[in-house]
């Protein structure tokens, strides 16, 4: 957490995991066989649960606690309370009993944290959220449906694993982009270049790894984060309506507008595209943008006297990106 907050980088502590086969019980100090305490003379589909061990539940509390306290005062964290909690019975009702201890805990403390729930793979409406938690994240969404499925909540929605899709960074970059321009909050992904001599992450993984992960990947999320840092974010929202033409077959959008100043848009598809776009009165600084580097390949100064512009992108392979914004909205670049 030290070598984290020196270097800006925000951590996802994550609290517990469910048992996905048992090995990970037999080996697991909750499982009675393991422990000096006679607590865990469960199923491993009990572990996770307010009635079936109690005796496992107290320590579970004693873990949290201990978490909160130790960790108090750091602010580049928030706390899940468990990976993928829709495999092996781990039950809602004692996810949100962990939810209340942490707060009661944060309640100790100068500095209470934010508090996350993984809640599928893909994407699911949710049901009765816990007030006390301020990230809802998913799993492989892709395309982001659960971020329109659950933008109403008013919460950080996030992606904060991927994988399974290959090891080409192509598919990756495309989750990432549609994920944040549809209006999602937190995006973290699978990186499989890191492993135990190459902290660095330059470990050259085997075709045959489920994911991918490299330092040119990573430099290709860096012009999402510096392209998203280019507009005044708390003030966008993911909006379509602006949009007054038909994209070609197989092109994707996904934009972020505050329907006046400014405007986030990303392209996947491969081809060239004319978007026309409904624009209030303005003179706009455009443009467009190399997701791979970050360079500016096309730009213009426009003035526009209101109603449906039409902008022309440059033929590009993959995906683009286009930034609008009206020269009289100061944003910190």
């Amino acid at each position: 957490m030290t070598q984290a907050s020196r270097r800006g980088i925000v951590v996802e502590v994550n609290l517990f995991c469910p048992m996905y086969e048992d090995g990970q019980w037999k080996l697991s100090p909750m499982n009675a066989a393991n422990n000096t305490n006679e607590i865990g003379k469960c199923d491993k589909h009990a572990v996770y649960t307010l009635d079936k061990e109690p005796g496992l539940l107290a320590v579970q509390e004693q873990l949290v606690r201990k978490f909160i306290a130790e960790l108090q005062e750091f602010d580049n964290l928030y706390y899940e309370v468990c990976n993928e909690p829709y495999f092996g019975g781990v039950t809602l009702d004692w996810q949100h009993h962990i939810v209340d201890v942490i707060v009661a805990a944060g309640k100790e403390t100068s500095e209470p944290h934010l508090i996350a729930m993984n809640i599928a793979n893909g994407s699911q409406k949710i049901q009765h959220p816990h007030p006390a938690v301020s990230i809802f994240n998913f799993h492989y969404s892709y395309p982001p449906t659960a971020v329109s499925e659950n933008y109403g909540l008013n919460k950080v929605i996030g992606e904060n694993e991927t994988g399974f899709k290959g090891t080409a960074d192509a598919w990756y970059r495309h989750e990432a982009w549609e994920f944040l321009l549809a209006g999602g909050g937190l995006f973290n992904n699978l990186d499989y270049s890191f492993t135990v001599g190459h902290e660095d992450g330059t470990f050259a993984y085997p075709a045959s790894q489920p994911g991918g992960g490299n330092r040119s990947y990573r430099k290709q999320l860096k012009v999402l984060k510096d392209f998203l840092h280019g507009f005044d974010i708390p003030q966008l929202k993911p909006d379509q309506s602006l949009l007054k033409s038909d994209l070609p077959s197989g092109v994707r959008m996904q934009m972020l507008t505050d329907r006046g100043r400014q405007h986030a848009i990303y392209l996947q598809g491969g081809q060239q595209v004319d978007l026309s776009l409904l624009l209030r009165a303005s003179d706009y600084h455009v443009e467009w943008i190399d997701v791979l580097t970050g360079k500016v390949v096309r730009e213009e100064r426009r003035t526009h006297p209101g109603g449906t512009a039409v902008f022309a992108s440059p033929d590009f392979v993959d995906d683009i990106a286009l930034r609008i914004i009206a020269v009289d909205t100061a944003v910190e670049r």
